[in-house]
Parts: structure tokens; C-alpha cells; sequence
């Protein structure tokens, strides 16, 4: 559990530091704004000139007081962390300007790259049990006080924030934060969802278990068996349940084809796989962190 945590929050904090680095290089430079708290902490840099880094703890701390027994103690410590990290990195990368990355003609350029940093940073804390407080916090409460879904909490926190940027930037900025939030969010649900996605396969047939031996047999993956009934002849039917990796898809699909081609297969996207064959070894031995 402490290699665990330790872990966790090594990677709470460089999400952290990446998400910092495209707030401080691609929005700050290029006037771009952002939804969230991290939004709000943009539009008082661009009306009253207030660091970032100490705008962020200020409107978060409170925020952590509020809502400490809606996190539990795990999530707060790591929110605690993150939070921290990201005023700490945004300080930094002000003060010292490890690069140049002259995009100001381009802003199609720096959004997708705001959109690319924040949405790693973003997707590695969520991934690691972390989050950045601020309008998560704020979701959380609206749900348990108001009944409001935290998606749409969240999406009207974010549709004002934006609106309000219209005061301090003009309306081309706007719309290409509209292109980096967009951008942001796909890349933190594709780090969230993980790197192991694959296919999952459902197959009836006559012949599941000769299916089954060839699965193993020839491409070294497992399968279970279910029993299953049909709705319209209420009889028994075997269903065989296998994933397999994307690039396994042709394979697996010929081989069911070629034993039998009668048999009825639908295939499904899977988001997030772990355990032997994607995340452990046949040893039971991790393959990756």
C-alpha cells in the first residue's frame, strides 16, 4: 500500500507539472482562457494581473474545508497535493522559462497543444486518485444539496467561466478555448480509460468448445464459458466471452469464422483492461507499472 500511494502521488504530481506547463506556455502566452476553477484563475490574470499560482489556493483552500467529507481521506490527501503542485509549478514555469514556443500567429497550434498538456495533466491526476479541487468540489456539493448531476454542474460552471472570458479576451481566443477544452477533454477520458483498451467478443455457437481450444491454442488467449438460454426456443445455448487486443481483432474473427461459420459473434469495445495477458505476465507478474 505505500509503494501504491507513493506511486499514486508521483504521478498526481507530474500531471500536475504538465498541466501547469500548458497553462503557463500555450494559455498564458497566447491568451487563450480555460473552463473550471483554472478558467476563473485565467480571467483574474488577464483583468487584474493576480498570479495564477496564488489565485489557485486561494480559491481552493476554502474549498477543501467545504467539502473534506465528500472526498474521503485518501482523495483529499492527493487533491491536497495536486492542488498544491499546480501552484507550485505554475509559479515556476513563470519565474524560469525552460523554453520559447513562439505560437501567437498560430492559435490553432496553441490550443491543441493547451488542449494536449492540460488533458494529460488532467487525465493523470484523475487517473491516480487525485483531482485539482475547485469546481469538482463544487459538483460534489450541488449533487448531495441540490440533486444537480455532476456532469451538468459542471457544464454550466464551465459555460460561464468561458462567457466571462469574453470581458477580458476577444472572441477569437474564445473560440479556440472552445477548441482546447474539447481537446482536453478527449485526451483525460483516453488517459483515464487507460492504455489497455481492447475488444470483447460474445459468441454463440454449437461448437464453443472447439472455439474455445483454438483461442487458446493458436493465439495463447483464455475464455470463459457461460450458459445462456434463448428467448424464443428456451433452449440452453453456450456463450463463449474472450477479449483480445485490438490488433488481434482480424485474427480472432477468421478463427471463429473458419470453425464455425454459422455461429452468431458480436464485438464491443472495451475502455480498460487489466489482468493476464494486458497488465500481468502468465506468472501473475506485473508488465507494466
Amino acid at each position: 500500500m505505500i509503494y501504491q500511494h507513493i506511486r499514486n502521488l508521483f504521478f498526481v504530481i507530474v500531471g500536475s507539472a504538465l498541466m501547469s506547463f500548458g497553462l503557463v506556455y500555450f494559455n498564458m502566452e497566447n491568451s487563450l482562457a480555460d473552463g473550471g476553477f483554472t478558467g476563473v484563475t485565467l480571467i483574474l490574470f488577464y483583468a487584474f494581473n493576480l498570479n495564477p499560482a496564488i489565485s489557485n489556493l486561494v480559491l481552493n483552500i476554502p474549498l477543501f474545508f467545504i467539502g473534506w467529507k465528500l472526498l474521503g481521506r485518501t482523495t483529499f490527501i492527493y487533491t491536497i497535493v495536486g492542488t498544491v503542485a499546480v501552484s507550485v509549478f505554475l509559479d515556476l514555469f513563470q519565474r524560469f522559462q525552460l523554453v520559447y514556443i513562439p505560437l501567437h500567429d498560430d492559435l490553432t497550434l496553441a490550443a491543441l497543444f493547451a488542449g494536449a498538456f492540460i488533458g494529460v495533466g488532467l487525465g493523470l491526476v484523475f487517473r491516480y486518485g487525485g483531482t485539482t479541487g475547485g469546481v469538482d468540489i463544487i459538483a460534489k456539493l450541488c449533487l448531495r444539496y441540490f440533486g444537480w448531476s455532476i456532469g451538468r454542474t459542471m457544464f454550466v460552471f464551465d459555460a460561464c467561466v468561458i462567457a466571462t472570458s469574453l470581458l477580458y479576451i476577444n472572441y477569437r481566443e474564445v473560440m479556440y478555448t472552445l477548441v482546447l477544452v474539447f481537446i482536453a477533454a478527449r485526451v483525460i477520458d483516453f488517459i483515464q480509460e487507460g492504455a489497455y483498451s481492447a475488444k470483447a467478443a460474445f459468441i454463440i455457437s454449437e461448437q464453443i468448445p472447439d472455439i474455445s481450444e483454438a483461442i487458446l491454442r493458436e493465439m495463447g488467449r483464455g475464455a470463459t464459458s457461460l450458459k445462456g438460454t434463448g428467448s424464443f426456443t428456451g433452449s440452453e445455448k453456450d456463450v463463449l466471452y474472450c477479449v483480445v487486443a485490438r490488433n488481434e481483432l482480424a485474427r480472432f474473427k477468421n478463427l471463429v469464422q473458419r470453425i464455425d461459420p454459422h455461429a452468431f459473434v458480436t464485438i464491443s469495445n472495451v475502455t480498460d483492461v487489466s489482468g493476464e495477458g494486458f497488465t500481468l505476465d502468465e506468472n501473475k507478474q506485473p508488465l507494466h507499472l
